[in-house]
């Protein structure tokens, strides 16, 4: 007897076990679209002295470090990305402002004695720097860099009064001495008994020595308090610049992200509802369509889900708004390989019913297995496309995709196997789900209607459509979002509803007529290019005229670069997509189907992109998650179909190629009708609870996949049949069946 039931059930049950702990023992990490918060992207520059590559950029995000530190950050996140960039996530910091200036300051520091003062117009005025109050000094050179300085920070004592002070102590005890010793030697209330302390070229402190320090003596001991009319957030500020030191090199902001806590928490919400509808709405499908299997794929679905979580936090994963959405997504896309097994299970049983339930269902498990390692391979395809060429959260949502592709294939082939195989003995065929091969495949069995008989109809169509569709490229043009256009997005939210042509008056007076703005009840959206932190706030106080009280519930800003770069990609993306689903169905089955698989591709791909042209739908990195699952989810069906195709062309050789594309479109039908059903159930649960963006993603994948899977059987067979009268290649051999080698005798009579 085979110990392979045993071992299934003990990996099953270790998998599970495994999962439980991870998911009860670890928590997930949040990205700032989750738990609100600025994420800085800094792109670092070349100096006249030092040139910007991964060893000055490493230094300057030691500094960046300190100075989020000093800044009382809870759990910052700062990464090196690329030779270049810098990620500073500050979750809870929501005021881009004071993260900019103060995270990302250039802070070329130093320490000066002052020479005097500079007349207004002279020639002196030219290398004069205005102080604090805007009079213009004249500046010794740098005594002492910002390398110098050990430690500073803000104090107050409360005998002495309600004020706040800095105190700063120096590396370097003598250096210190002997500046504070040279300025001393000025009398009292003289300009030159001044030291400035010089941050980018502009004066921040410029602090008078007390007139009992004597001429050449200095202040010893390295180290001095800087008094003033602070207030706490000023002289903070002051300590974190004076302790963070110099940067290497210049800093540039390209990307900036503020996201409030309340959008936060309502896309974790909104995310949880869609889960638990699409969950419930597939569960209840499935169970209808194939019963007591159903259940007990439900279960593992469950599981599933309990896999895919546990893997996440295991690896350290940060779960964003477009990964929470890959997450539920991947629920409906694990059904398909149930789908797949329990179609092939009814197909053995009503061929041989002689045979009994469980040897259909094991040979349901073995055939599918070719068109769901298939089907699986080119989605991973898709979610590694959008790890290594996407950036920004659109990287989780191809993770999350990733890790939910390899989860459905553990719950699918393992564990909904180890439950129906304990099962499946003790019932009968009616109850067991697979004693019937359902409704619609004994429609199609009886109708037996030849779809390939039109199939010049069917290209010409198809070809209309996408006409139609690019269209509105040229009709209405795309609307690029910041992420590839670069400029600033700012969301709003008022606390009464605010009409769309009175938030672009409030706008335009404001001083930005060209700004593209959006109504929806309480929300407004305002994007522009060259917006600054100070235009948002004059914005903000334009719409609270007509809006009442408004909050800042989203602040993005991308650099033009930054966003010529994410569009590149975006491209490149899309195109080595679809130039390696071509390479590995062309691997797996012949050029003549991975060519018209492609076809119909750009057919799937070109009616997304014109629907959301039509609609003024923008095309940001939640776009192009969708479009490259997409693209996985349309092959993922034509590799079904054409699995099937090339079975039934092997075992008819003789037949036409166009009789054996019939049979498998009507073969697979039922799958696809029950795979798609299964993902849109959880599409419109994302599109009913998952807000304007979720809504846009699922729009765009419902179109995808009804497209997709019309495009499979009305454009992908079409073409196979059409360019095989210029394939060379035979037809695929016929399965060989397995020779059993009798066991040889011992010898023995009886």
């Amino acid at each position: 007897m085979s110990r392979a039931p045993l071992w299934r059930a003990l990996a099953a049950f270790a998998v599970i076990a495994t999962s439980l702990v991870l998911a009860f023992t670890m928590t997930p990490r949040l990205g700032l679209d989750l738990r609100g918060g600025t994420q800085l992207v800094f792109e670092t520059r070349d100096s006249p002295t030092v040139k910007a590559d991964s060893e000055a950029t490493d230094r300057a995000l030691d500094v960046l470090r300190r100075r989020a530190d000093a800044l009382g950050v809870v759990d910052p996140t700062l990464v090196r990305s690329g030779e270049r960039r810098i990620i500073v996530e500050l979750p809870g910091v929501l005021d881009p402002q004071q993260a900019a200036d103060t995270i990302g300051k250039t802070a070329q520091l130093s320490f000066h004695a002052v020479k005097g003062v500079a007349e207004e117009g002279s020639e002196d005025a030219k290398d004069a720097v205005r102080d604090e109050s805007g009079q213009l000094l004249k500046l010794g050179p740098s005594a002492i860099s910002g390398d110098g300085v050990r430690d500073a920070g803000e104090r107050s004592d409360p005998q002495q009064g309600p004020g706040w002070w800095v105190s700063v102590e120096f590396r370097d005890a003598g250096a210190w001495q002997k500046l504070t010793g040279e300025v001393a030697c000025f009398p009292a209330g003289d300009p030159q008994r001044r030291l400035a302390i010089v941050l980018d070229n502009e004066i921040i402190s410029s602090p008078q020595l007390d007139p009992s320090i004597a001429c050449r003596a200095g202040i010893p001991g390295g180290g001095t308090d800087i008094t003033g009319d602070f207030t706490l957030e000023e002289a903070r500020e002051l300590a974190v610049l004076i302790k963070g030191g110099a940067l290497p090199v210049p800093l540039e902001m390209v990307e900036q992200r503020t996201v409030g806590p309340t959008l936060g928490s309502d896309a974790i919400e909104a995310s949880a509802k869609a889960a638990v509808v699409g969950l419930i709405l597939t569960t209840l499908f499935i169970v209808v369509i194939y019963r007591l299997v159903g259940l007990l794929a439900a279960l593992a679905l469950a599981c599933y889900g309990l896999i895919s979580y546990a893997a996440l936090v295991a690896m350290g994963a940060t779960l964003t708004l477009p990964g929470l959405a890959g997450f539920v997504l991947a629920i409906g896309m694990a059904v398909d390989a149930n789908v797949l097994v329990f179609e092939r299970a009814r197909e053995e049983y009503a061929g041989a019913p002689k045979r009994g339930l469980r040897q259909a269902l094991d040979r349901g498990f073995k055939n599918a297995w070719s068109a769901i390692a298939d089907s699986n391979i080119t989605t991973l395809i898709a979610a590694g496309l959008l790890f290594w060429l996407a950036s920004g959260p659109v990287k989780g949502f191809g993770v999350t995709l990733g890790i939910g592709v390899l989860a459905s294939l553990v719950s699918a082939m393992l564990i909904t196997r180890v439950l129906t195989s304990l099962v499946i003995d003790r019932v009968s065929p009616r109850v067991s789900g697979l004693g019937s091969v359902g409704r619609v495949r004994t429609w199609l069995t009886r109708r037996d209607p030849q779809v390939m008989a039109r199939r010049k109809l069917w290209l010409v169509l198809a070809g209309a459509l996408t006409v139609v569709a690019l269209a509105g490229l040229f009709a209405r043009g795309l609307n690029f979002g910041v992420e590839f256009t670069g400029g600033r997005l700012v969301e709003f939210a008022t606390s009464r509803p605010v009409a769309a042509e009175t938030a672009r008056q409030a706008v335009s007076s404001a001083g930005f007529p060209t700004a593209v703005v959006q109504a929806s009840g309480e929300d407004v959206s305002v994007r522009a290019s060259g917006l600054e932190i100070a235009d948002v706030n004059r914005i903000q106080q334009a719409l609270a005229e007509v809006g009442g009280d408004v909050t800042k519930s989203r602040d993005e800003f991308i650099g033009p670069s930054l966003g010529e770069e994410l569009r590149r990609n975006a491209l490149i993306a899309l195109g080595v997509a679809i130039a390696a689903q071509l390479a590995y169905l062309a691997f797996r089955f012949r050029w003549t189907f991975g060519t018209a698989a492609v076809s119909a591709l750009v057919v799937d791909v070109s009616v997304v992109i014109g629907l959301f042209a039509w609609l003024g739908k923008p095309i940001d990195g939640v776009f192009l998650a969708a479009m490259l699952t997409v693209v996985g989810y349309s092959v993922n069906d034509k590799v079904v179909v054409f699995d099937r195709v090339r079975e039934l062309w092997a075992i008819h050789r003789k037949d036409p190629l166009a009789k054996s594309v019939n049979g498998a479109i009507l073969q697979t039908m039922p799958r696809t009708i029950n795979t798609g059903l299964g993902a849109l159930f959880i599409l419109m649960a994302l599109a009913v609870f998952g807000g304007d963006t979720l809504r846009d993603f699922a729009i765009a994948l419902v179109t995808g996949i009804l497209v997709g899977t019309l495009s499979s059987s009305f454009v992908a067979g079409p073409l196979a049949i059409t360019l095989d009268r210029f394939d060379r290649q035979p037809p695929p051999e016929p399965p060989q069946p397995r020779v059993r080698r009798a066991r040889e005798g011992t010898g023995a009579v009886l």
